[in-house]
This record gives structure tokens, C-alpha cells and sequence, in this order.
């Protein structure tokens, strides 16, 4: 069976008023998992919309934008959940919290989370263009550290804890993807437990830091 929001989107053509960036993004990936990434032309997204080509570079700079669109979301919803960390909470439980609660997803919403996580870590060309987005990623994390130990952003203790958190979340999302039965934020929680716990092989085995899977 199809996607129903793709099929949709697909039987649109003219140029719909409510044609918007999540319609591009479902058609687009569609198009790269059937044809691949590099045979799809933002010309056939657009035609495969139902918009004009003019009318997709309203929403994107380029077709590799369109699978970081979720994830430059995810990026904003986590610097508002940081946001709004209880201020007495641990830095890394207020940065476990915030990164687990947004990657929360839907179940209905899981194959298009892997189809486009699979994308870009199998296609050079758009894995090439992760670094900006893994640095704004991180970037959150370590200017929350920042403020909350009164550090500039650039100094060391911010910057470790932020790549060391995109480092665990990377390898989380990695097992992730080969494991098709189990919940991603079981990964994320278990990957930024360990961290918290400095890797400790005791805590790490223990029953304790696998209890952080039970919260709401």
C-alpha cells in the first residue's frame, strides 16, 4: 500500500494554494526511495507535486534541504525544550529529557523516519551535507551548558558535553536503524544514560540506568 499523504500530494497538479514544505518533503522522499537520490531531479519533485519549479525554491535551496527539514525541526524543538528545563534539574538529565521527548514519534511515522535516516547515511552527497546540521545540533546542546555554567559557548566544558551527546545520539539512531522492532528512544535513553554515568561498565550494567525508560 502507498503512503496515503504521497498519494495525495501526487494526485494534486496545477499549482494548489496549499501546497506546502511538509508536501514536497513527502513527495521527495518517495521519489528518492523509488528512483534514487541522485536520479530524482527537483524537476520531478515539483512536476510529481503538482507546483512549479520556481514554487519548490520557495521552500528549498536544493533537494538534499528536503530530507534535513525534519531534522532542523527537531533541532528548534529541542532548543525549546531546553528552554524550559526546570532550573535545579542535572544538566544531563534537563538534555536527556529534551532530546528523548522530541524524538518521540508516532508509529504511523517510524518507516518515513527510517526510509530518510537510511537516505542519508547510504548517499554521499547528502550525508556530505550533514556537518551544518549535526553542528547546529550540537550547537544547542552546548549553548544550554553554556548558560547553565555561566561558560562562553566556546569553551571547553560546553563544547565536550555537546559533541559527546551528538556522538551518543548518533550511535543510538545507528543501532537504531538495524534493530526494526524496537523504539528509538530506548537507544537514546540507554546511549545518554551511559554518557551521564561517564561509561562506567557497573552503572552501565546495572538495572538503574535502564529504569530512565519508564518515564512518562
Amino acid at each position: 500500500m502507498g503512503d496515503p499523504d504521497v498519494e495525495q500530494a501526487v494526485r494534486r497538479r496545477g499549482r494548489p494554494p496549499q501546497t506546502s514544505a511538509r508536501e514536497l518533503e513527502v513527495v521527495a522522499l518517495r521519489l528518492f526511495t523509488e528512483r534514487g537520490f541522485d536520479e530524482t531531479t527537483v524537476d520531478d519533485i515539483a512536476a510529481a507535486a503538482g507546483v512549479s519549479r520556481r514554487t519548490f525554491f520557495r521552500y528549498f535551496d536544493s533537494k538534499v534541504a528536503v530530507l534535513w527539514h525534519d531534522f532542523d525541526r527537531e533541532v528548534d524543538a529541542i532548543r525549546d525544550a531546553l528552554a524550559g528545563a526546570a532550573p535545579d534539574a542535572p544538566v544531563m538529565e534537563a538534555v536527556r529529557r529534551a532530546v528523548v521527548g522530541v524524538n518521540r514519534y508516532r508509529v504511523e511515522d517510524i518507516p518515513e523516519l527510517r526510509r530518510r535516516m537510511q537516505l542519508v547515511a547510504s548517499v554521499p552527497a547528502i550525508h556530505a551535507s550533514s556537518a551544518v546540521h549535526y553542528d547546529a545540533w550540537e550547537r544547542t546542546i552546548t549553548e544550554f551548558v553554556a548558560r547553565r555554567l555561566g561558560h562562553p559557548a566556546d569553551s571547553l566544558y560546553p563544547l565536550a558535553v555537546g559533541m559527546a551527546t551528538l556522538a551518543a545520539c548518533r550511535a543510538a539512531y545507528d543501532v537504531w536503524l538495524r534493530q526494526d522492532d524496537e523504539d528509538l528512544t530506548v537507544f537514546l535513553e540507554r546511549a545518554l544514560v551511559a554518557l551521564a554515568a561517564g561509561f562506567d561498565l557497573q552503572e552501565i550494567s546495572s538495572p538503574t540506568p535502564h529504569a530512565a525508560t519508564a518515564e512518562p
